[in-house]
Order: structure tokens, then C-alpha cells, then sequence
């Protein structure tokens, strides 16, 4: 490697590890003006195939989609609240023409996911990627209409069995599946033995990163299991974006960073460019700013593989799938 390359690497990692210069708009300023920047999707990369967007009414969903768009996709977006949706759908068609649908679908609900798995797979889309960006930070422990942890049902559960439902359909398209997670996670350990946070006094916050966590443990579990239909499977952290869920859920933090929070097209970068750029990244790891990072800062929050073991476990039982395929 040229020295350019391996300064530019160093700078890179340092902005990673000091956490607020490199989540902030700073960290992507500088990354993308840096030897090594990996370029951008074609135009017209995902001419004639389909991108499904989770979480699709609001902030990074709704720039996804946008930008997903904007390279040629057909895009499905999936909201709960279809007035908030349709009127999101119509400003996009707007922008951009006619290539959006809209499905509704309360994502932490599991048999509504199911549901939304067969209708997709009934219609035969020819699917690019799947976007799983939906999330929510409930001040208080709320559980699924299945009684699961809402964090936990709506950030893991449910990103899980629809692509699962998914999965015949999806073999041989080398469908994308981007789990958009958060920078949170790297402070909390994997709790293999409390998924369902039922021990301790419960914090939005904490189960929001729980959840992140396990999302970003089992990236190796579920390349693995998906790798045999074609899929490629990643995770990817915005940084500290500006967006109406921060906004709402955390407003002292959105107050202080405000003047340093990235905008909403450098939030999704990363993940517009898993989505679309060619050849596909290898699959299976944690990205942020177009590069492969670390899951765990710390020793503290390493996990060990039986205790990823055993979270695999206990989604396949929460599911009702084979551990292995």
C-alpha cells in the first residue's frame, strides 16, 4: 500500500475510534475527500429491479428511498401509518416519477410481517435489496401484539422472518440485505441471557442498543444461513444523522450535536451504496462510511460465540425456524 494509502487509512481508523469526530458531518467530510474512497454506484444501477425500504415515512427511510430511486429502482416502501405513507409516496413520485409502492405493515407485529412476506413473494418483484431500516425507541418496556420486547421484535424478529419468508423467492437475484443498525450498539454488551429485557429496571435507550447489538453479532450467522440463496448480508450505522427520531427520542443529545449532525444523504450513504454498487461487497460485517469496522470497541462488549450461539438460538424458537438449513 502507498504511503497516501496507509495515512489515509490511519486517519480513518482514528476518526472511528474517537467516536464523535468521525460519526459526526465532520467524519464523512473528510473519509470521502480521502485517497481510497470507494467510488459510487453507476447511474442507472438498479435499472429494473425492485428495493424494498422498511421504515420508508420519515428521515434516513424516506432518503433511502429517494436515492435508491434516483439510481433507477422500483421501490417498495413499507410504513405503518399509510396516510403518513401516502403522502411521503406522493411527494417522491413527484421528484422522481411514478416508481414507488406503498405497503403498510406494523413491523413489530409478527403475523403482519408474515403477511407482508407472502404478498411480496406472491407478486415475484425482482428484488435488489432489502432495506431493514424501521426502528423505533419506546420510552417504556412495550411489548409486540406476540408479547415479544418491542426494540427486540421490530429491530431483530421481524427483519429476520420476512427475509426468511422471502428466501425461495429471493435465490439466485444476489439480493443486498442491509440492516440499518447504530453506532449506539458499541456500548452494550450482547445479553444472551435476557433478550426479552424482563430483569433490571428497563431504559429505551439501553434496549435500543441491545437490540443493535444482537443485529450486528449475528451479520456472520445470518451470511452464513442466506449465503446459499445468492444473498449478501450487512449491517451499517448512519453516524450521527439529523433526523425526526433523534429529534423526538433523544432531544437533548439533537440539541447539543445539532451544528455537527450529519444531513440525511450522508446518514444513508453507506447505505444506498451497499445496495447498489458493483460487485457486491463480501457479505457478513459492520460497515460505516463505506468501510468494514469493528463490532466491539471493548473487551466488555466482545461477545463470545456461545453467546451468539445461543441468541441464534433464541430467535429460531421465537420464530419457529430450523437452527441450520
Amino acid at each position: 500500500m502507498s504511503l497516501a494509502g496507509r495515512l489515509a487509512g490511519a486517519v480513518d481508523t482514528a476518526l472511528d475510534r474517537t467516536i464523535a469526530p468521525g460519526y459526526s458531518r465532520v467524519g464523512y467530510a473528510v473519509r470521502s475527500r480521502l485517497p481510497g474512497w470507494p467510488e459510487d454506484p453507476e447511474p442507472g444501477a438498479l435499472a429494473g429491479r425492485h428495493v424494498l425500504v422498511t421504515g420508508a415515512s420519515s428521515g434516513l427511510g424516506t432518503q433511502t428511498a429517494r436515492e435508491l430511486a434516483a439510481l433507477g429502482a422500483h421501490v417498495q416502501l413499507v410504513v405503518r401509518d399509510r396516510a403518513k405513507g401516502e403522502a411521503v409516496r406522493a411527494g417522491l413520485a413527484a421528484e422522481l416519477g411514478e416508481v414507488f409502492t406503498l405497503r403498510t405493515c406494523d413491523l413489530g407485529d409478527l403475523e403482519a410481517v408474515a403477511r407482508l412476506a407472502d404478498e411480496l413473494a406472491a407478486e415475484e418483484l425482482p428484488l435488489a435489496a432489502l432495506v431493514h431500516n424501521a426502528g423505533a425507541l419506546p420510552a417504556t418496556r412495550t411489548e409486540s401484539p406476540q408479547g415479544h420486547e418491542l426494540s427486540m421484535a421490530l429491530h431483530v424478529l421481524a427483519p429476520v422472518l420476512l427475509t426468511e419468508r422471502l428466501l425461495p423467492h429471493l435465490a439466485g437475484q444476489a439480493t443486498r440485505v442491509v440492516l440499518v443498525t447504530s453506532g449506539g450498539m458499541y456500548a452494550q454488551p450482547l445479553r444472551d441471557d435476557d433478550p426479552e429485557y424482563l430483569t433490571g429496571d428497563y431504559s429505551g435507550t439501553t434496549a435500543y442498543a441491545r437490540s443493535k447489538r444482537v443485529q450486528v453479532e449475528l451479520l456472520p450467522v445470518l451470511q452464513r444461513r442466506w449465503s446459499g440463496a445468492g444473498l449478501h448480508v450487512y449491517a451499517t450505522h448512519p453516524g450521527w444523522a439529523d433526523t425526526p427520531g433523534v429529534l423526538e427520542s433523544l432531544p437533548t443529545f439533537h440539541k447539543v450535536t445539532s451544528p455537527v449532525l450529519r444531513d440525511l444523504h450522508q446518514g444513508v450513504d453507506t447505505t444506498v451504496w451497499l445496495s447498489a454498487v458493483r460487485p457486491a461487497p463480501a457479505g457478513g460485517s459492520l460497515w460505516h462510511d463505506r468501510r468494514v469496522r469493528p463490532v466491539a470497541l471493548t473487551s466488555k462488549t466482545r461477545s463470545t460465540p456461545g453467546q451468539v450461539d445461543r441468541t441464534w438460538r433464541w430467535v429460531c424458537e421465537t420464530l419457529e425456524l430450523p437452527e441450520e438449513v
